[in-house]
């Protein structure tokens, strides 16, 4: 019997692997793992994990990837306003020109009719100055007098007109 036993003790250490796999350590005790919260930046669905259980990770490596699907749609939402911004900001622009150009056309009424007034109060003293000499008619002078307050009402509804474009062009 005892050779038995010494011939299961000697087959005993030369069956057993000699040694460790490189880069493992043998031995007894109690191992306790730290353990680490992974949170990200952004909330989200997990669209890919990398890495299984156990598996040794280095500083930085991907460990999952975002679905990210959610986030791109409000990118695109967000480009979407911005776009719809820009758009407004440009036909604001576009309208004060149209609006600047009608103050400019309204002053250039203001000042048509201004001549008008003015060639018509001519006209007008021009036909007292013939009045008294015999030479111009009644009919002639109340033409003229007419002309004085028909190019008169002219200017000061072009001169409203203008006030009010250049109050469009301010507001």
């Amino acid at each position: 019997m005892a050779v038995a036993v010494l011939l299961g003790w000697a087959w005993y250490l030369l069956a057993r692997p000699a040694g460790t796999a490189p880069g493992l350590v043998s031995g007894n005790g109690r191992i306790e793992a730290t353990e680490i919260d992974v949170a990200t930046r952004l909330p989200g669905r997990i669209a890919d994990i990398l890495v299984q259980e156990g598996d040794f990770v280095a500083a930085g490596q991907l460990l999952a990837r975002m679905d990210t699907a959610s986030l791109q749609a409000g990118r695109d939402e967000a480009a979407a306003h911005e776009q719809q911004a820009r758009d407004a900001v440009a036909g604001a622009r576009a309208q004060l020109a149209v609006r600047e150009s009608d103050r400019e056309a309204a002053a250039a009424v203001v000042a048509q009719h201004a001549s008008e007034l003015e060639a018509a109060h001519v006209r007008l003293q021009r036909s007292l100055v013939l009045s008294q000499a015999g030479a111009a008619t009644t009919q002639e002078m109340d033409d003229d007098r007419t002309r004085v307050r028909t190019a008169g009402a002219a200017l000061v509804a072009a001169q409203a007109h203008e006030r009010a474009a250049r109050a469009a062009v301010e507001a």
